[in-house]
């Protein structure tokens, strides 16, 4: 039994099944009390619009939802680690897997391998689903929950610049030269920098050259009045290539999609460390669900007779959170390039595996 990795058939069913039932426990509980608080706080803004009603507030949970899934599935691996290993330690049945012969690693085990199935379900259901749910969420927040746009690759909060002009859009969905703007507004500055005029426009389309503004709305800064003008053309020297390099949001294309990105960055010369790093956290986010058994085993194993199972169960959360923290500050360095894409992305996953290993080792002796 010793050279087993797997313990019997039969136990490695029995605890994949409980932990897979306390992750989709933890995971319904966690969202269903996220999505009614965030209800409470965006329900306002979706039924000001004219026409909103109970059927925008379904949509707007439905696009939600699966960011919900995505961010709090790993607390959910940790949550449902720490409440099957207290059950099974007050239970005795780690007691009695030990006396078996199975070492602290067999008994982690099937949940090492439950926690990689959840990753690779994770990182499929972000590619499919979570990224384009993101991308209709934000180009409707964008649209300040106006209609929905029915246009997949939507951009938010672009800004171009063309000399000394700059050219602003909420969203930008197409590419080439079906690119379409919205929420629209054109800068033209003076040599020093200064704004002296403003154009508003709810459309911007290409003109070859240039992007008409439709029903636009000019801003004079120096006689401070304001004229409504059918139709114009601004920023001749702006493209639809520079349009399609503008800004690529990691959060709302797959993995693919991404790598193609950062190579058309590459050749264009353009800065791609925040890119790269989101890249590498696309692969490592998902993972980091295999870590949490590991760092949550403190609960299982230990002084079986110091009556400190609560304790134990503490220690194994706050590891758990911890890794959170310290990922989340590693990508925001990796952000700013204070480090490397990979190392922002793997060096919270690798130094918690071995943080882990070493609490398990440990406290098993």
């Amino acid at each position: 039994m010793q050279f087993d990795f797997f313990p019997s058939r039969t136990l490695t069913l029995y605890l994949a099944k409980m932990f897979i039932a306390r992750i989709l426990a933890v995971l319904v509980m966690l969202v269903l009390v996220l999505l009614m608080l965030d209800l409470l706080s965006s329900s306002g803004e979706i039924l000001a619009v004219e026409g909103n009603g109970q059927a925008e507030l379904l949509t707007y949970a439905g696009l939600r939802i699966p960011q919900l899934v995505a961010r709090f599935l790993p607390y959910s691996v940790l949550l449902a680690t720490l409440i099957a290993l207290v059950g099974l330690n007050q239970n005795s049945e780690v007691v009695a897997m030990k006396a078996a012969g199975l070492s602290a690693h067999q008994v982690l085990a099937p949940f090492l391998l439950t926690s990689l199935v959840v990753a690779g379900v994770s990182f499929a259901f972000n590619e499919r689903v979570v990224t384009r749910a993101t991308a209709t969420l934000k180009a409707w927040e964008a649209n300040e929950f106006g209609s929905i746009p029915e246009t997949s690759n939507v951009r938010t909060n672009v800004y171009l610049t063309d000399g000394t002009d700059i050219l602003s859009a909420a969203a930008v969905a197409g590419s080439g030269e079906a690119i379409a703007m919205r929420q629209v507004t054109w800068y033209r500055r003076s040599p020093e920098g200064a704004i002296v005029e403003q154009i508003r426009a709810p459309v911007a389309t290409y003109a070859a050259p240039g992007w008409r503004l439709e029903d636009a709305t000019r801003f004079e800064v120096a006689s401070a009045g304001a004229e409504q003008i059918p139709e114009i053309v601004v920023a001749q020297g702006l493209t639809p290539e520079q349009v399609d390099l503008a800004q690529v949001d990691p959060d709302t294309v797959s993995f693919f999609a991404l790598s193609g990105a950062i190579d058309r960055y590459e050749a264009a010369g353009r800065r791609t460390a925040e890119l790269r790093a989101k890249w590498w956290h696309k692969l490592s986010g998902p993972l980091s669900a295999v870590l949490m058994p590991l760092l949550g085993s403190v609960a299982a194993f230990g002084l079986a007779r110091s009556g400190q199972l609560f304790v134990r169960a503490l220690i194994g959360m706050a590891l758990g959170f911890a890794y959170f923290v310290v990922d989340n500050a590693a990508l925001a360095m990796g952000n700013f390039g204070g480090y490397p894409p990979f190392l922002a992305a793997w060096a919270p996953f690798l130094l918690f595996f071995l943080v882990g290993e070493t609490v398990l080792i440990r406290t098993e002796e």
